[in-house]
């Protein structure tokens, strides 16, 4: 008679998550820490935004989130924020790529200078920019011939949102695109594909999910950004002039409702588009994994 093998007990959810020798407390716990500190550090903050601009009365507060001069803020921001977005996950995706497919002289200089504006404070690098891009400055003053202003106009607003969101997509595809073997193209390219093809149906499907990732770094990113954006952008109302600025000429003016309801505005939008992208991305994973 042969022995009858038992099936093995199923085990619950809350035991395959209480692991006995797990570092980390228990699912209870790590969970109560997490939504405490979650309330402590975001949702209590975003909440006392959402109260204060309520004072105002949604007619206060559609007066001031319509006024012309906010418009142009918004405008400026959020398309700034997402063509330098873009334009940084194209080239986020080219430097990427050469830092992991190709060994060249210099190759650890480069890849610690992906990481400067990281490190590098944002007044630092808004003055740096306005030096270079002036019309005196290295490339301003090669550029003014050609009647190309950067510094002190929106073109100068879009130079510095693309320095300070590049490394977040470089540093998002680098360690994907270290985990795709080469032999992969090889393989592509003996089943007689073309590089674009080989590009488009094996890398970028692969990568998609970590470039829209890298994408709505960058974007949020450059959204709140003000050092940087500050000093080269010259802050002309109606031109040149973004919404954190806004905010800071508010609360210079004590209007503390005023600030709070333009912040409720980029937070809402902001949101909007970053939950799009992430459903984007879970739609592109989704095709991925059928594929």
């Amino acid at each position: 008679m042969s022995d009858l093998v038992l099936p093995a007990p199923r085990r619950s959810w809350r035991s395959v998550l209480d692991v006995k020798h797990s570092v980390l407390p228990g699912f209870s716990l790590a969970l109560g820490y997490s939504v405490v500190y979650l309330g402590l550090i975001v949702l209590i903050p975003l909440s006392s935004v959402f109260l204060k601009s309520a004072s105002l009365g949604w007619e206060g507060f559609w007066q001031v989130v319509t006024h012309p001069r906010v418009i142009a803020s918004f405008r400026l921001s959020f398309g700034a924020s997402l063509a330098a977005a873009g334009v940084n996950a194209v080239f986020g995706l080219l430097f990427a790529w050469v830092l992991v497919r190709y060994r060249f002289p210099g190759k650890g200089l480069i890849d610690a200078l992906v990481d400067l504006p990281f490190a590098l404070p944002t007044a630092v690098a808004g003055i740096a920019l306005a030096t270079l891009y002036a019309r005196n400055g290295w490339i301003g003053g090669l550029l003014e011939p050609l009647g190309v202003e950067v510094a002190y106009t929106p073109a100068g607003v879009f130079v510095a949102l693309v320095f300070i969101g590049l490394p977040f997509v470089v540093r998002t595809v680098q360690p994907v695109l270290e985990d795709l073997e080469a032999e992969v193209e090889e393989a592509a390219a003996c089943l007689g594909a073309t590089r674009w093809q080989t590009f488009r149906r094996v890398i970028l499907p692969y990568l998609s999910p970590a470039l829209l990732t890298g994408f709505a770094l960058a974007f949020a990113r450059a959204v709140g950004e003000y050092g940087s954006v500050i000093f080269i952008a010259g802050n002309m109302p109606f031109i040149s002039e973004i919404a954190p600025l806004m905010i800071i000429t508010k609360l210079e003016q004590y209007d503390y409702a005023g600030a709070t309801a333009i912040a409720v505005v980029m937070l809402v939008l902001s949101f909007l588009l970053l939950l799009l992208i992430n459903v984007l991305q879970a739609w592109t994973q989704r095709s991925h994994r059928r594929i």
